[in-house]
């Protein structure tokens, strides 16, 4: 049974095929410029992760307090700290996959509305077991909320600037870690470790109003058949662009090719098997190092070298600020060294000071806040932008749940990053951790360098047939 013909802007049948619907409204999306709508609806977006990088580092500047309250030990100090990942795990697979079948903007506000929840929760655990319930099933919100974003606003993004746009977003996450810090380091000392989790209920307040204020992505409803709504969308924003002065040129639409069935097979036929498990592979590699020293370092601090706590979450928001600076200078540098390029110099720099860690024996707290803190500056300009990067390998039938299952295994790295520190540090010692991150992130440039492509500049449909 066929479907029947869309109506043009004139009335009459559409007769083009969903191929060639799905195209118009992507070269219309390329020849724009960033239209009041898209930057903020960038913003409302760039506030709801703002929260979800507050919300996943929040527990490890509440850690040094609860170690000693609840009388924790390491190992299930990291197992509280991982919970959160593995949950992260789950909701990022889970909320991908649903994001391609009900579209992006439900998901999203579900799993906004799903991490506030447990922030309420986690105020009342008392003790390890209740604590790891909570943060793991506040990590299915914050894991769904991310990936789906970035999908999200990857589709109403252009080729030229996409970059250093999105990767501006991205560093919203980075400033919520840094807003933990801060939080933490004037709160925790006085009101307790229950302070960062009620802080963590405000974008409740503030984001599910301004959520109505979205529109779907376009290119999405035009891959699910829904042209005429995506047509809408984007025929507002071409208003609104040339309302403001701007002369729109021609679309040229890429050709797409008609695909009868999709699904997660898909991710492992083709090209995008190889960028399948090339992204993987990067996803796990940088995570585990950098996740695995942010979340252990205030702990570090306290425990190992016996700083006052003021001190210990001082050092541990000088670290994440570090991580900031080296994001922005990404940011808005990607578009033109390129991905890969940038990927591998990274991968290859971040070794070199924790080599140096490992082999002075890690012994002071100035040295493992300058080079561990340098090695995870490095680090985070991957981690940040590889949202970026996994939305580009895919089309949009796969993007989301694509980005979804990518990570994924950020959240297992992010997981096994705290065990691994807990399990090294208490078998062998510190600068045997930081001597295995070093031969991780190794792996990863060796994975870079041979199989990652090139994505700048290039339009999403061109890329991802």
């Amino acid at each position: 049974m066929q479907t029947p013909p869309h109506l043009s802007a004139g009335g009459t049948p559409d007769l083009r095929s969903d191929a060639e619907r799905q195209a118009d409204i992507s070269a219309r999306l390329e020849r724009l410029p960033i239209t009041r709508r898209v930057f903020w609806t960038r913003n409302i977006i760039g506030a709801a992760t703002f929260f979800d990088g507050y919300t996943v580092i929040a527990i490890a500047y509440a850690m040094p307090v609860l170690v000693r309250e609840w009388g924790l030990k390491p190992e299930q100090t990291g197992l509280i700290l991982s919970m959160g990942y593995l949950g992260q795990l789950i909701g990022a697979v889970f909320f991908g996959w649903l994001a391609e079948r009900i579209g992006r903007l439900s998901v999203l506000l579900f799993t906004i509305l799903l991490f506030v929840s447990m922030d309420i929760a986690c105020l009342f655990a008392w003790g390890a077991a209740s604590m790891m319930a909570f943060r793991f099933i506040q990590g299915i919100g914050t894991g769904g909320e991310v990936p789906v974003a970035s999908a999200y606003i990857n589709e109403y993004i252009g080729s030229k600037g996409r970059g250093r746009f999105f990767l501006l977003y991205e560093v919203m996450f980075l400033f919520g870690l840094v807003g933990a810090g801060l939080i933490a380091r004037a709160l925790v000392p006085v009101y307790g470790w229950q302070a960062m989790f009620i802080v963590g209920l405000v974008p409740a307040a503030i984001l599910i109003p301004l959520r109505f204020f979205m529109k779907e992505s376009p290119r999405w409803l035009a891959a699910k058949g829904r042209y005429a709504e995506a047509d809408r969308i984007v025929s507002d924003l071409e208003r609104s662009a040339t309302a403001r002065g701007h002369v729109l040129p021609e679309p040229k639409p890429v050709p797409m090719k008609a695909v009868e069935r999709s699904g997660v097979r898909e991710l492992f036929s083709g090209i995008y098997r190889r960028r399948t498990l090339t992204i993987w592979s990067m996803w796990f590699c940088s995570y585990l190092v950098a996740n695995g020293m942010i979340a252990w370092l205030p702990t570090l601090y306290r425990q190992t070298f016996n700083l006052p706590l003021e001190t210990a979450l001082l050092y541990g928001l000088l670290t994440s600020v570090a991580g900031v600076v080296a994001s922005v200078a990404c940011a808005l540098l990607i578009d033109k060294v390129g991905r890969k390029r940038w990927y591998t110099f990274a991968f290859l720099a971040a070794p070199i000071p924790l080599l140096a860690l490992a082999w002075i024996g890690a012994t002071s707290p100035t040295e493992v806040l300058i080079l561990a803190g340098l090695a995870y500056a490095i680090v985070q300009t991957i981690t940040f932008s590889l949202y970026l990067y996994s939305a580009e390998l895919y089309p949009t039938r796969l993007r989301a749940i694509g980005t979804g299952l990518g990570s994924a295994w950020l959240r297992l790295g992010s997981s096994a990053g705290p065990i691994v520190v807990g399990t090294i540090m208490g078998a062998a010692g510190i600068q045997y951790v930081f001597a295995a991150f070093a031969g991780i992130l190794i792996v990863g440039a060796l994975v870079t360098m041979l199989f990652a492509i090139e994505t700048k500049g290039r339009v999403l449909e061109e890329l991802s047939p």
